[in-house]
């Protein structure tokens, strides 16, 4: 079974920098979709960002565009984001997640796998 692994969270301040990576084991295609969602306490889970398989097309959450950046190296089966000018507002649990294509990603519609997070919190 593929499983996706989370990994560079941390506690930063606001105009910090991170990055995230999710690393896929087991069987995935390369052909896979790729995106990161968060989830804030009491709030729902929310879409970040998405990367095509070839890593062309890339979707990004209005608020984080210009500031978040989603990569992937499809060699060594990993995603990154690269998260920078960090606000507390980005403080969550991030998720990596595979699907299909970009857009069912954006609209949760097809998810085959979810990592299992990993915590982000940016002080003020």
């Amino acid at each position: 079974q593929v499983q996706l692994a989370e990994s560079g969270g941390g506690l930063v301040q606001a105009g910090g920098s991170l990055r995230l990576s999710c690393a896929a084991s087991g069987r995935t295609s390369r052909s896979d979709a790729m995106g990161w969602f968060r989830q804030a306490p009491g709030k729902n889970r929310e879409f970040v960002a998405a990367i095509s398989s070839a890593g062309s097309v890339t979707k990004y959450l209005d608020s984080v565009k210009g500031r978040f950046a989603i990569t992937r190296d499809n060699a060594e089966h990993t995603v990154y984001l690269q998260l920078t000018s960090l606000k507390p507002e980005d403080t969550a649990t991030y998720y990596c997640a595979a699907g299909p294509d970009t857009s069912s990603i954006r609209a949760q519609s097809t998810i085959y796998f979810w990592g299992q997070g990993t915590q982000v919190t940016v002080s003020s």
